[in-house]
């Protein structure tokens, strides 16, 4: 399988094997104007399976969804075909609409406007809670 060449844009390496869609559906990648490649199962020496996504252009990605997605994830910057920047991802200590609270009895069921905000309780875990009612992100 050959994959071309990024002259301007983005790869998402690391990303745990399975979750590659996931991530591209929180993104709203299905949504951009250019070519996005999501590899699944990649053979990988560190992790033994991955997922990698390549965007070919220049976005803002939303670091907070890749760090609650997965932590582990690297974020490649290429311009001019030049890797120009490497960052890891911590999970972030709080997200913002990026999943939404199951609970029907939490007030975002109600109040349409309210943002949906979990906060990171469990490090070691990767546990997040509705700031409104405390029920676990799943």
């Amino acid at each position: 399988m050959i994959i071309g060449k990024i002259e301007d844009g983005i790869v998402l390496d690391h990303i745990k094997a399975g979750e590659g869609m996931t991530l591209y559906k929180i993104l709203g990648l299905d949504s951009l104007d250019c070519q996005v490649a999501l590899i699944k199962n990649a053979e990988s020496k560190k992790m033994g399976r991955k997922d990698i996504l390549k965007i070919d252009q220049l976005i803002d990605v939303n670091l907070d969804a890749i760090g609650y997605v997965d932590p582990g994830i690297t974020v490649n910057i290429i311009k001019n075909g030049k890797l120009v920047k490497r960052t890891h991802i911590d999970p972030p200590e709080e997200i913002v609409d990026i999943i939404k609270c199951k609970n029907p009895r939490c007030i975002t069921t109600t109040e349409q406007e309210l943002q949906h905000v979990f906060k990171l309780t469990d490090r070691e875990n990767g546990v997040y809670r509705c700031i409104y009612c405390e029920s676990k992100a799943k």
